[in-house]
């Protein structure tokens, strides 16, 4: 065998590793069965049912909706636009470790969500994991009437109540499209607030894997990196906020950094912190059996399910 078949160009453990030949190796937490994948259909659990919608078949962006337990035929219930993390270049909604939290947070908020699988850097290069975002966003905005193409966003959710909500780098992208509903004036979906969970934004020093992945960025001029570079923070869509940090995240001052930025930027809304005691970064993915997952879940839920963003345990700005 070719030893250069296994020469490495670039490696950002704990994400990806690229070889010289052009081939990407993506890195995924070890899971004990082998497989990594949920399949849609019905948790017997919490009566949460799953499906899998091709959004724009052309260019492979899919989602998977996750429909809370019915109990009748004229239900409807808010509606959580959710974009996951991974560094923008691992995960899907597909994946075991998202597709739970997820099922807990439609039983537990009792909403609909429907989960983006985005393409990936850096097979396609940082913006499109944004662009694909953004035009899913619109593209379940088109249910707003209840005529759109995916009969379950019709029938279930209530467009009078949405948010938007990511971890990690799908935490960047949340925010993303929350500034682009606003700045654009999205017709359909009035969109309540944003769910902003150990977020990624762009730091002090370079980022290699970012500047990888991302070879057009405007650096510190950038505002899908800097929000505090985007003219039209200020435009936002929502009205509160709720920014979630663990005390352990090395990513923990960009949380507050940001909560900090939109407090100063003129957004006329209340940003709400909620801190993890003891935990890392993306802690309820990676270690869903903390007994932190419960109080960070329960912060998500009255933050939806209340009119203000005053929920217990948190700061409010």
């Amino acid at each position: 065998m070719d030893s250069g078949n296994n020469e490495t160009t670039h490696e950002f453990p704990p994400y990806i590793k690229v070889y010289k030949d052009g081939r990407i190796e993506r890195f995924l937490a070890p899971d004990p069965g082998g497989d990594h994948l949920a399949p849609a259909g019905l948790d017997s659990k919490t009566g949460v049912q799953t499906k899998d919608v091709a959004v724009f078949p052309e260019s492979g962006v899919s989602a998977r909706v996750f429909i809370p337990k019915i109990d009748g035929p004229d239900q409807k219930f808010p509606l959580v636009v959710h974009y996951h993390g991974g560094g923008f270049c691992l995960g899907s909604p597909f994946m075991k470790t998202f597709h739970n939290f997820l099922v807990s947070l439609a039983s537990e908020a009792n909403v609909v969500v429907i989960s983006v699988d985005y393409r990936l850097a850096p097979d396609h290069a940082l913006p499109v994991a944004h662009e694909d975002s953004w035009a899913a966003m619109q593209w379940i905005s088109a249910h707003s009437n209840g005529q759109g193409p995916e009969p379950w966003l019709n029938q279930y959710a209530d467009f009078g109540r949405v948010f938007v909500a990511g971890e990690s780098a799908g935490a960047n992208i949340a925010h993303y499209v929350a500034v682009q509903a606003g700045a654009t004036g999205l017709a359909g979906p009035n969109v309540i607030g944003s769910i902003i969970l150990h977020p990624y934004f762009g730091g002090k020093e370079p980022d290699e894997m970012i500047n990888y992945i991302y070879p057009t960025s405007a650096g510190f001029n950038d505002p899908i990196l800097y929000p505090e570079a985007d003219p039209n923070l200020s435009k936002m869509a929502g009205k509160k906020v709720l920014v979630c940090v663990a005390e352990k995240d090395r990513l923990k001052d960009r949380g507050l950094g940001y909560g900090e930025t939109l407090r100063k930027s003129g957004w006329n809304g209340s940003v709400g912190f909620f801190e993890s005691e003891g935990e890392g970064h993306g802690f309820f993915l990676l270690n869903p059996s903390s007994d932190k997952v419960g109080p960070l879940i329960k912060a998500m839920v009255d933050f939806i399910n209340q009119n203000s963003g005053n929920v217990v345990g948190l700061s409010i700005l």
